[in-house]
């Protein structure tokens, strides 16, 4: 999301869609780090979610979304036009000689909060190009068959891919601001899950559980330091020597022109926000570095390959001493 406008605050109540709470997702922590980042830092402009099938990436995305703006975020069809993300006129109306302008879903998500994109990959580039720049701009323009607006909006922006049914152009890639990969659950987290998955199926149905309720009052307790966070952005320092190691670390990994770098520098501040530091550190800077450049390094620019690992965190390793 970006500029100011804050969704509403979501009551203490059962959630409109049977969406395990977000403070109860077992796992995924850099994913969950992810789209907390981007909603205290909206200029970052995105989170790009690889995994493949059955890993709960819509499954965090839209408890994410129901805990920060109490609604499910509007989801863009693989199929959809440009009149259905644009706006245009309703067609039934125009048959019946009444010109009558049809909302388009970008002014949907500005409404509801966030835009979610499934198998963004397999959408046509045309429409990503569009999502992206509005995004970027905070600005959509319609000029069109008789249309001509222009509307301020803002909205957090995810998308989700799995690799294995075809990358995402470079280009594209390197518009999202950030990107994680959806993780391979533990045996553990995988007995967690499932005794997790079940209770709540099972509370849901009764009335006044005590652990949705507790869920809920953990969900709000967490979007209130996340707004808390958004607040104090701007007060933390980024120091001259800690951005210059975002610029080092960017080269290091041979990040693909210099937006990496600037995304470093914005989500090591954001987290450092999320932990009420006063000035962003390098502890902070080498934390999201795999956010902010495992997807604009040259192997990830020429296929689907997201990994990072021992050997890129190597390279670093005398950088941050």
């Amino acid at each position: 999301m970006s500029g100011a406008a804050r969704p509403e605050v979501p009551g203490r109540r059962t959630p409109p869609a049977p969406i395990l709470p977000y403070s109860r997702v077992v796992g995924q922590d850099g994913l969950k780090l992810a789209l907390e980042l981007n909603f205290i830092a909206p200029g970052i402009g995105g989170v790009l979610i690889a995994g493949q099938r059955g890993t709960a990436k819509s499954t965090v995305v839209r408890a994410f979304a129901l805990m920060t703006g109490g609604k499910l975020p509007v989801t863009l069809p693989i199929n959809a036009t440009d009149d259905r993300v644009l706006g245009g006129w309703e067609l039934d109306a125009l048959m019946h000689g009444e010109a009558k302008r049809q909302t388009g879903l970008l002014e949907e998500a500005h409404e509801k909060g966030m835009l979610y994109v499934d198998e963004v990959n397999l959408l046509d580039d045309h429409i990503v190009n569009i999502i992206l720049d509005v995004v970027s701009t905070g600005v959509l323009s319609v000029q069109r068959e008789g249309i001509d607006t222009e509307t301020h909006v803002s909205f957090g922006l995810v998308g989700t891919m799995n690799p294995e049914e075809g990358s995402l152009r470079a280009q594209l890639l390197d518009r999202f601001g950030l990107m994680v990969t959806a993780a391979e659950l533990d045996i553990e987290e995988r007995h967690r899950m499932i005794t997790t998955v079940l209770t709540f199926e099972e509370e849901r149905e009764s009335a006044g559980s005590a652990w949705l309720l507790a869920a809920h009052e953990e969900n709000n307790r967490l979007r209130g330091q996340l707004l808390a966070a958004r607040d104090r952005l701007t007060d933390v320092r980024l120091e001259e020597d800690v951005s210059r190691l975002c610029a080092g670390a960017a080269a290091r990994t041979g990040a693909v022109g210099q937006r990496g770098d600037l995304l470093a520098a914005k989500a090591a501040r954001a987290l450092a926000a999320r932990e009420e530091a006063q000035r962003v550190e390098p502890r902070h800077v080498r934390r999201v570095l795999p956010l902010a450049l495992r997807h604009r390094r040259p192997d990830s620019a020429h296929g689907s390959e997201f990994a990072w690992g021992p050997e890129e965190d190597a390279v670093l390793d005398d950088l941050f001493g």
